[in-house]
């Protein structure tokens, strides 16, 4: 048994240090490539973000890209956000604010697809911070015809405590991984926050047809058909942080927990055996790393290895998910690391278990069998 967790933290160790080491691979400099002068839609779904409106309409009109045209899409809210949003942008021809056909994100966004002029899409989320020149960075990724999809990374707002560092490191993780298997031409994630694709891909692949009663989703199941029917060059992952956007933090503990149990109940609807192993592998190790407090009834050798493989995983994520936060200009805090690493595997526990139930509450929509109730 103690030979057991000395090679599994041998094996933790090397697997990261293997997601690092394809992480800090040049990437490709798409801005020195000469691209099509392709028109660009942002799509912004909403539904009941008044809280968030002042700061999107200030991020929205920072954005230097010429002739974007931008829709913002609502989804039904029960506030006043739709009206705010009206009134702000009543001068500004670029910015239209239209009503969903239908009810949810995806219904928003085929709604804002239907209506967009522009040969690429962008979308993202009301709650975001984008770089003046993120617009200009996602378009230059599509110089070659082949490109038919461009992922963006992404990251936290929020204020300097231990909450919002773990959020910050699982973030980093969640990238390590996106770009690792966009990399090996198996692209297993991204996020709607920050997505891009051609108007003419969407319409070759249906769109959400297929997966339309599951609450979310809308970024991973458009990522796999697109990648399906276009091939392995078809989809890129921006690591940049000229490319990064911001989002907000999640304000507690449950509404985290809600969220990503959200995005993980998809892990067996992909119809991928290695989109459900994927799903699967992290669960299993963080069981391991748990599982090693039986060492500590091993007496003093085993609690000497647990001490010795638990000293392991924390300078093991402080090299790789710190080299991630740095490459985004990004500061890395040893005490979040710290706390991330013993954190981290009941919060994985607790995401997979609360996934499997297929209930939550999303936007003020009850998920019930994971479909829109």
């Amino acid at each position: 048994m103690l030979s057991f967790y000395l090679l599994f933290a041998c094996f933790y160790f090397l697997t990261l240090l293997g997601l690092k080491s394809y992480w800090e691979r040049q990437a490709q400099n798409y801005s020195e490539l000469r691209t099509e002068n392709l028109s660009a839609s942002l799509l912004i779904p909403f539904r009941n973000e008044a809280e968030n409106l002042l700061s999107l309409i200030f991020q929205l009109k920072k954005l230097s890209y010429p002739n974007l045209e931008i829709l913002l899409i609502n989804d039904h809210s029960e506030d006043n956000s739709f009206e705010i949003l009206l009134e702000a942008f009543r001068e500004d021809h670029r910015v239209q604010v239209i009503p969903s056909i239908g009810e949810g994100k995806k219904a928003a966004l085929r709604t804002g697809v239907n209506l967009a002029e522009g040969e690429l899409i962008l979308t993202s989320d009301a709650d975001c911070v984008f770089p003046e020149n993120w617009v200009e960075q996602i378009r230059a990724a599509f110089s070659s015809p082949q490109t038919q999809l461009v992922a963006g990374p992404v990251q936290v707002l929020g204020r300097n405590n231990l909450f919002n560092e773990f959020q910050k490191l699982d973030w980093a993780s969640i990238a390590l991984v996106t770009h690792y298997s966009f990399e090996n031409q198996n692209p297993l994630m991204c996020s709607a926050a920050n997505l891009a694709f051609r108007k003419s891909a969407f319409l070759a692949v249906d769109g959400y047809v297929g997966n339309e009663n599951y609450l979310s989703g809308d970024d991973e199941f458009l990522l796999k058909k697109i990648h399906g029917k276009f091939g392995s060059d078809s989809c890129i992952y921006l690591k940049n942080p000229e490319s990064l956007v911001l989002t907000q933090a999640e304000e507690s503990w449950g509404k985290l927990l809600n969220q990503r149990a959200r995005w993980a109940s998809k892990w067996d609807k992909h119809q991928s055996f290695s989109h459900s192993i994927a799903g699967l592998i992290p669960f299993l190790i963080q069981l391991v790393w748990l599982s090693s407090v039986i060492l500590l009834v091993e007496g003093w050798m085993g609690i000497l290895l647990f001490l010795g493989i638990w000293t392991i995983k924390y300078f093991t994520e402080w090299m790789t998910l710190g080299k991630v936060l740095s490459s985004f200009k990004l500061p890395i805090s040893k005490r979040g690391i710290l706390f991330t690493t013993f954190a981290h595997p009941f919060y994985v526990l607790l995401v997979g278990m609360k996934s499997l139930s297929g209930n939550g509450y999303w936007k003020g929509r009850k998920i019930i069998k994971k479909s829109l109730a």
